[in-house]
């Protein structure tokens, strides 16, 4: 089977590069944290490198999962870094969430040393990633997506390619914008609900059968009401999307007013000391006096 390189670690990185490993591939990991990649390799068959570069050695793929553009740059550019390791046939595949621009960065990075690319961000959240039922949206060449398709299938209910060199992180960007739209809403919702003294949970269950029914009314209204805003994609990743997305229709003159307005709500919850609560904590922001 192809040899697989996996560089970063992370709450998404850490269970996609197990799945690779239970699947049967020969997987080498790398982490900026060598002790998180310690601990991946004693809980999985798999070995360690202490650089990017080394653990793209003789790879077929190098995958990377790290936080954004800059995160990026840092382990895939550079004397130690993942292309310099890379042998030509190799084929990089991107899954963070990162500008369409780097993608074509990454592309051109990639094609100098005869090798493919791939941007695949990924949405499912730590869940879906941890039961391998993530959703991947790829931009890239037809024929490396031929290749890599079958891999990325050990983490993902879902693998489409979306056209070229940046289409993915195109398409996750319209999903940031619409989870953005939908939670404001939901959160509005609640919180009138609140004020006019109904049972949240009844309202729910009743709009929930109809027109208003969402993946997140159904998966976060009821921590919503109960205040608790951990169990899913924090406020401070969700504005560096927002901010990608933002960019982006700038440059595409496409208009994103709603979005540019959540963006707002966000960086509220930031000042408020509530970046590391999940995207759906909006309705806290209603409930502290917006």
């Amino acid at each position: 089977m192809e040899k697989l390189s996996f560089v970063g670690l992370g709450v998404m990185g850490y269970p996609m590069a197990g799945h690779l490993a239970n699947a049967g591939y020969a997987v080498t990991v790398y982490n900026r944290s060598q002790e998180k990649a310690a601990a991946w390799v004693n809980e999985h068959t798999g070995n360690q490198a202490t650089t990017p570069a080394q653990a793209a050695a003789d790879a077929d793929f190098v995958f990377t999962c790290v936080g954004n553009d800059d995160d990026v740059r840092s382990v895939v550019f550079g004397k130690d870094g993942a292309i310099a390791g890379m042998k030509p046939g190799c084929i990089l595949v991107d899954h963070t969430t990162a500008s369409p621009k780097l993608a074509r960065e990454l592309e051109a990075a990639s094609q100098r040393k005869s090798c493919g690319f791939l941007d695949a961000p990924v949405s499912g959240g730590q869940a879906g990633a941890e039961n391998g039922q993530l959703t991947i949206m790829v931009g890239g060449q037809p024929a490396s997506f031929a290749k890599a398709e079958t891999i990325m299938t050990s983490y993902a209910k879902s693998v489409r390619l979306m056209g070229d060199a940046g289409s993915g992180q195109l398409t996750k960007a319209v999903n940031q914008i619409c989870i953005a739209g939908v939670l404001q809403g939901l959160s509005e919702g609640l919180h009138f609900a609140e004020q006019v003294g109904l049972d949240i949970n009844a309202v729910v269950e009743v709009i929930s059968k109809g027109a208003a029914q969402s993946w997140q009314m159904e998966n976060r209204s009821k921590t919503m009401a109960e205040g608790k805003f951990d169990y899913g994609f924090a406020v401070d990743w969700m504005r560096k999307d927002l901010g990608i997305a933002l960019e982006t229709g700038d440059e595409f003159n496409a208009s994103l007013p709603l979005t540019a307005l959540v963006d707002q709500f966000y960086k509220d919850l930031q000042r408020r000391d509530g970046g590391r609560w999940d995207t759906s904590s909006l309705i806290q922001r209603l409930r502290m006096g917006s």
